[in-house]
C-alpha cells in the first residue's frame, strides 16, 4: 500500500515483500516485530528513502509526522488493531501495521493560511491543500485525526492521533497464545518492545537519491 503513494507509484506484489522479508531474516511467518527492520524493508521494496522515528509520536515527532504527512507522503505506523481495525491497547498482542497517507487538523478560527487551502465544494468548513502547496500544522492546531488503513480493511479510517500515539507507545509483548504455539517468529532479541514501542517508519516519497 505505501509503495502505491509513492511518487511515482511503484507496483509490489504482495510475494516480493514477503520473500524480500525472509530472505533478509526480517520475517519467518510474515510478522514483523522491528521497526528498524520494516524501515530496512521499506527501503528496499519502495526505493526510497527511508526515516525511522523513535521516541513515541507525541511532542515534536507529532508535528514531524503531521508535516509528513501534509505533504503528502506516507507513514507506516506499528499499533495494536481492534477488531474494527481502529487502534486499542492490548499491550501488543493484537500488534499490526497500519499505512498513515493523510490527516485531518482541526484549527482555531483564523489561524489558517487561506493562500494554502480551498474549500471543499460540498463542505465548504472543510478547507483542502492547494496543488503543490501542502499546509504545516499551525500554533492553532486543536485536534488532529489520521487516515490510515491496515491491510485487512476495505477501507480508510480516520483515528485519532492521540489514541493511535497511545497505542503505538504500549507495544510490549507477542501474544501468549502465539508466543507458545511452537511456530518460529522473528523478534528482536531486545524483545518486542524495544522493536516497535513509540517507533514509526517515514517514506520520503520519490525515487531515490544517491
Amino acid at each position: 500500500m505505501a509503495a502505491n503513494l509513492r511518487n511515482p507509484p511503484l507496483h509490489v506484489s504482495m510475494e516480493t515483500v514477503v520473500q524480500t522479508a525472509v530472505e533478509r531474516g526480517y520475517t519467518a511467518q510474515g510478522e514483523m516485530f522491528s521497526a528498524r527492520d520494516m524501515a530496512l524493508l521499506a527501503e528496499e521494496v519502495c526505493v526510497c528513502r527511508v526515516e525511522l522515528l523513535s521516541g513515541g509520536m507525541g511532542g515534536d515527532n507529532s508535528r514531524t509526522i503531521l508535516t509528513h504527512l501534509c505533504e503528502g507522503q506516507p507513514v507506516l505506523i506499528p499499533y495494536d488493531e481492534d477488531l474494527n481495525h481502529e487502534p486499542c491497547q492490548r499491550s501488543g498482542h493484537r500488534a499490526h501495521w497500519a499505512v498513515a497517507s493523510g490527516v485531518l487538523l482541526g484549527l482555531a478560527p483564523g489561524t489558517v493560511n487561506k493562500e494554502h487551502t480551498e474549500p471543499d465544494p460540498t463542505l465548504p468548513w472543510l478547507l483542502l491543500p492547494r496543488v503543490s502547496s501542502f499546509p504545516r500544522p499551525s500554533p492553532g492546531l486543536r485536534e488532529a485525526y489520521i487516515l490510515a488503513k491496515q491491510g485487512k480493511s476495505l477501507r480508510y479510517q480516520l483515528w485519532s492521533l492521540d489514541s493511535l500515539a497511545q497505542s503505538n507507545d504500549q507495544l510490549r509483548e507477542m501474544a501468549p497464545l502465539r508466543a507458545g504455539d511452537g511456530t518460529p517468529y522473528v523478534v528482536p532479541q531486545e524483545g518486542v518492545e524495544a522493536g516497535l514501542s513509540g517507533q514509526v517508519v517515514l517514506l520520503h516519497t520519490g525515487a531515490l537519491t544517491q
